[in-house]
């Protein structure tokens, strides 16, 4: 069986330093490894229209945002397929079959949907699409029949409703779908970078984040306004690292070389908390360095993204392109699905020749 990968975003944004310690990095890792076959990383306008659907400008205006910040970070077209959700309708068909299989009250259940629905105040009334995302995204996993799909903590319960999906058709219709298998970061900073303000999630309406896009003067200017520990009011004042963003920003990005660069008096994230929580060390101090690390993280990622704005219609290509071989994976597999529900009628020989000895008895 084929290694394929399959992971994507919601175009509601530009992306930020928290997709690419969560995601992005890992991905173009993965990509760079030679261990797949084939990796698809899908542009989710069509999710995105679920709660966006009154602001469709919104979601059109980001598709070549995701765009140029995939390419920024290293994804490479010639070993990855780039593709836009809207423009491959299979996976439409599949949602729609795969709907039969899950109950509203499975739905329900779901704690990632459950959260997001609070999130965006929707329980008095609650979009349909929005509602059946889980479905949606099996259906996106199974189309290409991905192995592996690589995702945060706060979408396992998705994976896990992918993987029922799946275990339910097959069980009714015979072994078909790929079973997926769920990748978390391995680094747990990078399980859900915060704000900068500490709240729990980056949020471009709370003006927390920081984005891979940024220039060298804004993202200084977020580092150095970074919610630290509010008890730590003096430099010789013992600190907390426990939910501090400056902290936890460190140990998602910082290396060995950054601490021989820039800070080569300790030898590594462990002493620099052991210094700040016995107290002498300031947050000024900290958050210089950590300005200084994502200044030379996201430094390659600018001068990348300058030149690929000089040529906006390369980058409509490359999705173009992408898109096309998705959508022909993702018709095979409906072919495959159709037949084994049994509802292939056109292509169902035996079927036809059945029907017609039947009738001409």
């Amino acid at each position: 069986m084929k290694k394929v990968i399959l992971t994507g975003d919601r175009p509601t944004g530009k992306l930020h330093v928290g997709h690419y310690v969560g995601s992005l990095r890992r991905r173009v890792e993965l990509q760079n490894s030679g261990e797949f076959d084939d990796i698809y990383i899908m542009i989710a306008d069509a999710q995105a229209l679920t709660d966006n659907a009154e602001n469709p400008g919104k979601v059109r205006d980001n598709i070549i945002e995701v765009a140029l910040d995939y390419l920024s970070v290293g994804i490479d077209p010639t070993k990855s397929n780039i593709l836009i959700q809207s423009h491959v309708p299979e996976l439409t068909e599949l949602s729609f079959y795969y709907m039969n299989l899950v109950t509203v009250a499975r739905l329900q259940r779901n704690p990632t949907v459950k959260n997001e629905i609070q999130l965006r105040n929707f329980e008095a009334s609650i979009p349909v699409g929005f509602f059946t995302y889980p479905i949606s995204q099996a259906a996106d996993i199974t189309a290409f029949k991905a192995t592996v799909v690589p995702v945060g903590e706060d979408q396992m319960p998705m994976l896990e409703q992918t993987k029922e999906i799946v275990h339910k058709f097959n069980t009714v219709y015979g072994e078909t779908l790929v079973d997926p298998k769920i990748m978390l970061p391995d680094n747990k900073a990078c399980l859900r970078l915060p704000g900068t303000d500490g709240k729990a999630k980056m949020s471009k309406s709370l003006g927390n984040c920081i984005y891979l896009s940024d220039t060298e003067e804004t993202v200084k200017k977020a580092v150095m306004g970074m919610f630290t520990d509010p008890n730590h009011l003096r430099v010789e004042d013992p600190g907390n690292v426990d939910g501090n963003p400056v902290f936890i920003y460190l140990e998602a990005f910082a290396n060995k070389d950054h601490f021989a660069e820039y800070l080569p008096e300790y030898a590594g994230i462990e002493e620099l908390e052991e210094h700040y929580k016995r107290g002498g060390l300031g947050d000024v101090k900290v958050k210089k360095f950590l300005n200084n690390v994502l200044q030379e993280t996201l430094s390659p990622i600018r001068a990348k993204r300058a030149e690929l704005e000089k040529d906006i219609p390369a980058v409509y290509e490359i999705l173009k392109q992408g898109t096309d071989k998705a959508r022909a994976v993702a018709a095979q597999t409906l072919d495959e699905v159709r037949a084994a529900m049994r509802i292939n009628y056109f292509d169902d020989i035996e079927l036809i020749k059945a029907q017609s000895e039947k009738y001409s008895n």
